[in-house]
């Protein structure tokens, strides 16, 4: 009866890391397809709702599609993005630094800007060339575009 156990438990040890190598190759593959096609880069992401604290700060892909902003979570497996950021009519609202308690989740040369799109308002994290090519993405927003980058500094 010993045997049998030994190799149950070992069967299920065996599946489970069956299981965890192919979720770990899924969530690959759908980082590699994001990026494969181009206009991406690695940005945190929190929403800040018009009352209380914020959410967490979420690791995720932008993927530049046109006049929008279509941002995924790093470890997920949904081709559609959480969260869509439309160029027309967005306000960059702030621009800074993070703060000590936050820093640790976030890439080293972060830079947090605070951007409002309709009712949606996030704060967006990124590395320094990330976020200059996020304001070169809303400076060549094409002529009657109501683009509002007067951010404080």
């Amino acid at each position: 009866m010993g045997g049998h156990l030994a190799l149950d438990v070992g069967g299920v040890l065996a599946a489970v890391v069956l299981v965890a190598a192919l979720l770990f190759a899924a969530m690959s593959a759908r980082r590699w397809l994001f990026v494969r096609g181009g206009g991406t880069v690695e940005c945190s992401l929190r929403v800040l709702p018009k009352e209380g604290a914020p959410g967490a700060w979420r690791l995720g892909i932008g993927r530049y599609k046109g006049d929008v902003l279509h941002w995924h979570r790093m470890f997920g497996f949904r081709r559609r993005p959480r969260q869509v950021i439309h160029r027309r009519g967005l306000v960059v609202s702030n621009r800074r630094g993070p703060e000590p308690g936050e820093a640790e989740g976030l890439q080293p040369d972060a830079g947090i800007i605070e951007v409002r799109d309709g009712d949606l308002t996030v704060e967006l994290a990124m590395g320094a060339s990330a976020l200059t090519g996020f304001l070169a993405w809303l400076e060549a927003a094409p002529p009657g575009f109501p683009v509002d980058l007067h951010a404080p500094e």
